[in-house]
């Protein structure tokens, strides 16, 4: 169905006039042409919008409700147009940002706040998704931003590095190892690893696996098929095996749950890589924007210092 905007202001203008007995709106246009554009308007809705006889014209009851809907739809109509200018400009805007679980803790809410600080009039939309997942989210328009651990590189996705940090082991407070103020790689020769799958974040878990054969031996691993994170930690909580994720998720793990610890792994010590990822064609100034406070918050914080000092 073809209504334009401009034939509905003629038909809400020709409807006041019949109300208040005069024009309410100056149109510009000329009395034929005028009811030209009605009368298409009646045959595109299918409906008589008016009763005309020699002596008055009247609305219908199709032209009552238009009346009434018309005003609805042209003011969400300019709000529409209004806020696309301000998109485009990078003034307002919504920003559908996908994050990998890990960042949840203590990288996104870093994040959230500074935008929150730097951009008022933005509406963060935040999505949980696993890191192989958001390079094919943001090239199919499903999201504008994303925070991705090792993301494989997609072509029409841009990516930078934001955050650099060491990963941890986590496991519990009962463990043979809680006691060890850290823990070698080599170590974890007699221990099961509980990990995500590898399709889920495969750079990232190749670095864990190739840390593993540098220290002299191929490392037994437990990974569950899209495990919810909660219940990851519940197990490691009350289990033998111990989970390795980057130190800053680490953390804030152990302080949610007394019975989980948190200890460096050293010798060598293997680097999670957080990248910071955009659709490489979308020009928007809002997702400039962003990209300017997520490097300003890089900065702020030292996210990209060396983790060995």
């Amino acid at each position: 169905m073809d209504v334009s905007p401009r034939v509905l202001r003629y038909f809400m203008a020709v409807a006041e006039e019949l109300h208040f007995g005069r024009a309410a709106t100056r149109l510009y246009i000329s009395q034929p042409s005028l009811s030209h554009q009605i009368r298409k308007l009646e045959e595109t809705l299918e409906t008589p919008l008016f009763v005309r006889s020699s002596r008055r014209v009247q609305l219908t009851a199709a032209g009552r409700t238009l009346v009434h809907e018309a005003p609805i739809a042209l003011a969400a109509l300019e709000q529409a147009v209004q806020l696309t200018r301000r998109a485009g400009a990078g003034i307002a805007t919504t920003i559908r940002l996908g994050y990998t679980p890990v960042t949840s803790f203590d990288t996104l809410t870093v994040l959230l706040d500074a935008l929150q600080e730097d951009h008022p009039d933005f509406t963060v939309d935040p999505r949980e998704f696993f890191s192989a997942e958001i390079p094919e989210r943001l090239c199919a328009g499903d999201l504008d931003i994303g925070l991705a651990l090792s993301p494989p590189p997609l072509d029409g996705v841009g990516g930078e590095i934001l955050r650099e940090e060491p990963v941890s082991a986590l496991l519990s407070a009962r463990h043979r190892l809680a006691a060890a103020p850290t823990i070698p790689v080599t170590v974890l020769r007699d221990e099961t690893l509980q990990l995500f799958p590898r399709r889920l974040a495969p750079a990232y878990y190749d670095g864990i696996v190739a840390a593993c054969h540098e220290a002299g031996f191929s490392p037994k691993i437990c990974a569950f098929e899209e495990p919810p994170v909660n219940a990851m930690l519940a197990r490691l909580s009350s289990g033998r095996n111990v989970g390795l994720a980057p130190t800053s998720f680490a953390e804030h793990a152990a302080k949610a749950g007394t019975s989980i610890i948190r200890r460096d792994v050293v010798d060598p010590s293997i680097v999670a890589e957080l990248s910071v990822l955009w659709p490489a064609k979308d020009p928007s100034p809002a997702i400039a924007s962003v990209l300017a406070t997520a490097r300003r918050c890089a900065e702020h914080n030292g996210w990209l210092r060396s983790p060995n000092t």
